[in-house]
């Protein structure tokens, strides 16, 4: 079994650090219940990521996996130790969650409408009462009670054997309360005597019939689970984007030479493997032999593809475009930059998991006093001589009228609305955790690549010599160009036909790495590239063009040489250029008063030129993924509450650890998956949207929770002194429910 967990790290000799799987978590409050319980082992140091259902634990060296997972297992939940170096947790058992509940939600909706309409009829006109009622309501009932409602029966009997309560806790026994209660009425009670008359009279008069309350409460109750399996479904979605950046299979040679494709697993360090043009490298390593052009943005946010040869290093994960490569493996395993990137991820993610949501917070003081309160109204009205049934009714009453319904629906029907809202404004919040961490923002960092600007290379500027056409040289040089895989002939072929131009075709082609290319074109014999190839072949530069290319390499753009017929006729410039919308998104942030930073993989040049253009003032250039990471938490550890906004695979372990973090929602899926807002619609302006929709839905939420919180404190001492019929408290706990949501419809009026 030891050898079963994955040591993530020996940072000092008297420690190891052990994972676990965790399962059977349905709310933030059940990771913090697994999180204590392991911390009262000796010398056990532990974090529970609710997100992943991952539990860190850096405990003694001598300590049994076993007895860990034991003590995961004593507290109500499953646990099983991660295996080998396994990062992201099947997530199997979440989506069977979610199914299940949906099941159940379902079926206690399609019974539920009818139950309350004859629930209610039945017990306040008799005279509508039929041959059989009593079965019709319990069939109807029963499912929804004890099918439906079992996995918050199950919950709330895990907590209570280990001595925790919960929502479920109240949840389970008020259903369980009105099922029980509404079946001695039915079956035990005799018909009661009304010698008053109309609705008030015949309501305040009514049969203790609960049922449509007991019934109502699973519904409401069910919904929020299933939509919270959902959003937790979606939570790991970064580190399993992440998982799957890195190859599968990798071809290595055998000892004759041969090539051979085993699994990446069985790469070892030293070892040579092939990489063949859009091959994704196995791992971090040396090139030996080969050059191509390798799409590092995954790892640095650099736009443009780096040139790579003998003697030069590659990141795992990284894609080769060009070439065919032979790489001598460096690192693998845990060890590479990925794993790195990976485990920051996660890290970060546990961070955050570690919040506990408001309403569980409540619970774990509200539940235990109810209870206390419902049987203290029991024994009370026992010991002043009042019957049973005054008694139990009394009791019943404070339990329906302290049942969470509202308070449950605080949180899910504000963010569903502002869910809707956001999705007409292109916005999608993932969960209260965003709209709790963005009350206080006052840092915002911006990636560059694909965020403030569009992500892709086109051609901002052509230069022609004196007296040379500038539309037959951007003819000539699309065609050179359409021969090449590499961005920047991409965008110069893509600037070429743009009208529908027809290029010539390219004949003795050839590509130069990390220089250029050559070839001839229309009986031309056509040379492109940077300003070292142009010299090497010693062809003469006109001045005009040396001034252009010296100015378009100040400004951070990517300039090439072209020449036709040994003759410098043009320069080429290449750039990402900025999106229309980021000048005046940058400008509403600082309306707001919040510090705004720019922070890129990118060369410090091009970074400074697209601040200047947006209205930055404060720029961190060239650093990695790692490096991003360290920033956002040196702004946190100075006291500052970060947003982050980004849109590639190395904003990811950035985006988790900021307060809040926003992705482009056409980047990729890591920073799709690790931030807490995603902005769909293609405008920077829905940066500061988001910003303020998030504000006005935790408004929402705080006042629903006033509400729900409130209004049970003020009707649990009415309940107490009998004066509460408890069909009365389900219609005020109905009428509660509808306020809360009334109160969120209000957040579809939001503009921005």
């Amino acid at each position: 079994m030891t050898e079963s967990v994955a040591t993530l790290d020996n940072s000092t000799d008297d420690r190891v650090r052990v994972r676990l799987a965790v399962t059977g978590m349905s709310c933030a409050a059940c990771s913090s219940r697994v999180e204590r319980k392991l911390n009262r082992l000796d010398g056990v140091t532990a974090s529970v990521n609710f997100a992943t259902g991952v539990a860190t634990v850096d405990a003694p060296p001598d300590t049994d996996p076993e007895r860990l997972c034991e003590t995961v297992i004593a507290a109500g939940f499953g646990a099983s130790p991660l295996r080998g170096s396994a990062t992201v947790v099947d997530t199997g058992p979440e989506d069977r969650l979610a199914a299940d509940l949906f099941r159940r939600l379902v079926v206690a909706l399609l019974l539920f409408f009818p139950l309350a309409d004859l629930s209610i009829m039945f017990a306040t006109v008799p005279s509508t009462r039929i041959p059989g009622w009593q079965a019709i309501l319990l069939a109807l009932a029963l499912p929804i009670v004890v099918w439906s409602a079992a996995p918050l029966h199950r919950k709330a009997l895990a907590g209570l054997r280990t001595g925790a309560t919960s929502m479920e806790t109240l949840v389970s026994i008020g259903i369980t309360a009105a099922t029980v209660w509404s079946v001695i009425s039915l079956f035990a009670r005799p018909a009661p005597t009304r010698e008053g008359h109309g609705v008030w009279s015949a309501i305040l008069g009514a049969d203790s019939i609960y049922l449509e309350v007991a019934g109502g409460v699973t519904v409401f109750v069910l919904a929020g689970r299933y939509f919270e399996a959902k959003a937790r479904r979606r939570a790991g979605g970064a580190l399993r984007a992440l998982a799957a950046l890195g190859a599968k299979d990798v071809t290595v040679f055998s000892s004759d030479g041969r090539e051979i494709t085993v699994p990446v697993e069985e790469l070892t360090e030293g070892r040579r493997f092939l990489v063949r043009p859009g091959e994704t490298i196995a791992t971090d390593g040396l090139v030996t032999e080969g050059h191509s052009s390798v799409d590092a943005s995954a790892m640095t946010g650099e736009s443009v593809p780096v040139e790579v040869g003998p003697g030069m290093a590659v990141t795992g994960g990284t894609i080769s475009l060009t070439g065919r490569l032979i790489v001598e493996a460096g690192a693998v395993g845990a060890d590479t930059r990925l794993a790195a990137m990976i485990r920051l991820v996660e890290e970060a993610q546990a961070g955050k998991a570690s919040l506990q949501r408001l309403a569980d917070r409540i619970a774990g003081v509200f539940v235990p006093v109810v209870l206390g309160i419902a049987a203290v109204t029991l024994g009370g009205w026992l010991f002043s001589g009042a019957g049973l049934d005054k008694a139990v009714g009394a009791a019943l009453a404070v339990l329906v009228i302290a049942c969470p319904c509202a308070l449950g629906l605080a949180t899910p029907a504000a963010l569903m609305v502002a869910a809707g809202r956001g999705a007409q404004l292109g916005i999608f919040i993932k969960g209260q955790q965003a709209l709790e961490t963005s009350r206080s923002i006052d840092t915002v960092v911006f990636d560059k690549t694909g965020t403030l600007t569009e992500g892709s290379m086109t051609v901002v500027g052509v230069h022609p010599a004196p007296g040379v056409d500038e539309a037959e040289i951007v003819r000539l040089a699309g065609g050179l160009e359409s021969g090449s895989e590499h961005a920047v002939a991409a965008a110069i072929t893509g600037y070429a036909r743009r009208d529908g131009a027809e290029l010539p075709a390219v004949t003795d082609f050839a590509a130069l790495p990390g220089l250029g290319a050559r070839g001839t074109v229309d009986g031309h014999a056509a040379l492109i590239g940077r300003s070292v190839l142009i010299e090497s072949e010693r062809v003469e530069v006109p001045e005009e063009l040396r001034r252009a290319l010296a100015r378009e390499q100040r400004h951070g753009r990517t300039a090439v040489l072209f020449c036709v017929d040994g003759r410098a006729v043009a320069v080429f410039a290449v750039a990402d250029t900025v999106r229309p919308s980021a000048a005046d998104a940058v400008a509403r942030l600082h309306r707001l008063g919040l510090r705004i930073l720019l922070l890129t993989g990118d060369n410090a040049r091009a970074a400074q030129t697209i601040a200047d253009e947006v209205g930055i003032d404060e720029v961190i250039a060239e650093v990695l993924p790692e490096g991003k990471v360290d920033l956002v938490r040196q702004l946190q550890s100075q006291g500052h509450r970060v947003a982050m906004v980004g849109d590639g695979i190395n904003d990811g372990p950035a985006l988790v650890a900021a307060d809040l973090g926003l992705a482009i929602g056409r980047g990729t899926d890591v920073a799709i998956g690790a931030a807490d807002i995603i902005l769909v619609r293609d405008d920077l302006a829905a940066v500061p949207d988001a910003v303020d929709l998030a504000h006005a839905t935790l408004r929402t939420i705080r006042g629903n929770m006033v509400w729900a919180f409130g209004y049970n404190v003020a009707a649990i001492p009415i309940a107490v002194a009998g004066l509460l019929n408890p069909l009365i408290a389900g219609a005020a706990m109905a009428f509660s429910s509808f306020f809360v949501v009334w109160n969120s419809l209000r957040l579809r009026e939001f503009r921005g």
